[in-house]
């Protein structure tokens, strides 16, 4: 089995968040929203399959494993206080929904940000990962027309030549990721039973709205969000209001309710 890397700081006897991070990104990407949480929860995150210090990995890198990680991470952290929320950015959202439908004992709420539905028929051709699956035959190039796609070609360049490397080693597991979200559903709505809170950035592409509410419609009970002012990085860009959504989540629908 591939060794995944996890890190769990925070309370030790806090509710327990989990954060799962999204294609070509690794646990450092939620890293400011980890420390503004972990003053009264038992954070968790780590770097899934083929990303960051979970390398190498030769997969496969479908659905079906990154549950199978992400259960192994759950079940990984010392004297868990009980069910875990699910914070997903982006694909990590599908691992989270996934997760809970698999093995609902194990989660108390999910909470997703700008989480792809690649399998719905209206998703559009030309989202990030659309445009990197036209260059799936070379996966590293792929990787870096995604990067680019993400956060401009200005900053890209600006990126050390390590980690623009690194990103482009990692195109692999993108491109199998990726094309498995294409091929079906990640999970079914109707085997959700935990508490759902769909988000998305106020300023995010407009079929990252539709995909919120398409989840809050098709989930029994699930909620959508808004991050006021934030666009697909969200979560990085604005840790404050994102723990303060997810604050208000825990406190008003999730058995794990924050101390005091």
């Amino acid at each position: 089995m591939n060794a995944i890397w996890s890190a769990t700081t925070g309370v030790p006897d806090g509710p327990h968040v989990t954060l799962v991070h999204g294609s070509l990104d690794r646990s450092a990407g939620l890293l400011k929203l980890s420390r503004r949480l972990d003053d009264r929860y038992l954070v968790s995150r780590y770097d899934r399959r083929g990303y960051g210090r979970s390398v190498p990995c030769d997969g496969p890198f479908g659905i079906d494993e990154q549950v199978e990680d992400l259960v192994a991470v759950l079940g990984a952290v010392e004297r868990p206080p009980g069910p875990s929320v699910l914070v997903g950015h982006s694909y990590g959202g599908n691992v989270a929904l996934a997760t809970a439908e698999r093995h609902p004992g194990l989660v108390a709420g999910v909470v997703t940000y700008e989480t792809p539905l690649s399998w719905r028929s209206w998703w559009p051709a030309d989202s990030a990962g659309g445009d990197a699956l036209a260059w799936q035959a070379d996966p590293a190039e792929a990787a870096e027309r995604f990067m680019r796609r993400l956060i401009g070609d200005a900053r890209w360049e600006r990126l050390p030549a390590s980690s623009r490397r690194a990103r482009r080693d990692e195109g692999n597991a993108m491109v199998a990721e990726l094309l498995d979200l294409r091929r079906r559903p990640a999970w079914d709505p109707s085997a959700i039973v935990a508490p759902v809170l769909a988000m998305h950035g106020e300023l995010g592409q407009p079929h990252h709205r539709i995909a919120a509410e398409a989840i809050a419609d098709d989930i029994e009970g699930a909620e959508v969000g808004t991050l006021a002012g934030a666009r697909h990085p969200g979560p990085n860009t604005h840790p404050d209001e994102t723990a303060d959504l997810i604050d208000g989540f825990i406190t008003t629908r999730c058995t794990a309710r924050p101390p005091g």
